[in-house]
């Protein structure tokens, strides 16, 4: 299949980010966002299966050809949800859908709860709420966190001589992936240097979160949810078998949908994104 994609830049107050945009000018506006250590490239099988819809797929800020955030910043959730929405107005979307895997589908979450007259729908693969931890665990979390930070400059990226060889360390990543799709997300997350090839992601995105949400917390924001949601999630991923994650749903009025697969299942071969999208195409119309 041949399929139309641009590739774009866009220039916000604090951060120039990248993005691969979809379908037709006239189409419904979705931003899609990936995975953590991912890129838009997460979006290049199941993108074009969606027929109608002007889908802007966001590199996040420190991944793809997204830019870094300045020395001292810091990779939050939520930091991701104000670039969204500065992305949605550079594009001149007052309203929106949002299209999250994983990492995207906990920013996408968030963001619907918090911003609910700007979010039209919220289609989610294989991810829900962010890890959660209680109250007591919270300076212990803090400690290490600064740890890690103050740690960080001294750890090297690994260098691969090869591309093959960042492929199948990709493929056995968080989130184990197939050949291809390990291939396609490669090709847009590594960068050549000295001795071969590393990958472009900021080293920040590694660092433990400083303070996590409560369940408490996560339970108040899908709650707020005011949108149609429709979540996927796959059989052989992260969430499907988690019984904390059945609780957070139990009662809400989400579209909830369980499909053949790993956590990558719209990316890792067809078969798993034509799923998808039998799930999303009828959402996205209303149905």
């Amino acid at each position: 299949m041949t399929v139309q994609v641009e590739e774009i830049r866009l220039n916000l107050p604090h951060i120039e980010m990248a993005a691969h945009l979809y379908g037709p000018e006239d189409g419904q506006p979705v931003i899609a966002l990936h995975g953590w250590l991912d890129n838009a490239a997460t979006f290049s099988r199941l993108a074009p299966l969606l027929p109608g819809l002007r889908i802007l797929a966001l590199d996040f800020a420190g991944h793809g050809y997204s830019a870094h955030r300045p020395a001292g910043a810091s990779y939050l959730l939520w930091d991701n949800g104000l670039d969204v929405l500065l992305v949605a107005q550079a594009m001149g979307w007052e309203r929106f859908s949002l299209l999250g895997h994983s990492m995207g589908a906990i920013v996408a979450v968030l963001l619907a709860a918090a911003m609910p007259e700007r979010v039209e729908r919220l289609a989610l693969i294989d991810g829900l709420t962010p890890y959660t931890g209680e109250a007591e665990q919270a300076p212990v979390k803090l400690g290490e966190a600064l740890r890690a930070q103050l740690a960080l400059a001294g750890k090297k990226k690994p260098v691969y001589a090869e591309v093959e060889q960042a492929v199948a360390a990709r493929m056995k990543g968080v989130g184990s992936v197939t050949r291809e799709a390990a291939e396609r997300l490669a090709q847009r997350g590594l960068m050549p240097v000295a001795g071969g090839y590393t990958w472009r992601s900021d080293s920040r995105l590694t660092l433990a979160s400083p303070i996590r949400l409560t369940r408490a917390h996560a339970q108040a924001f899908l709650q707020q949810i005011r949108c149609p949601v429709s979540l996927v999630l796959a059989e052989q991923g992260m969430l499907a078998h988690e019984p904390g994650i059945q609780a957070l749903l139990q009662g809400l009025p989400f579209q909830v949908h369980t499909r053949a697969g790993g956590h990558h299942l719209h990316l890792d071969d067809e078969a798993g994104a034509q799923a998808v999208a039998d799930c999303f195409n009828p959402f996205f119309a209303g149905a």
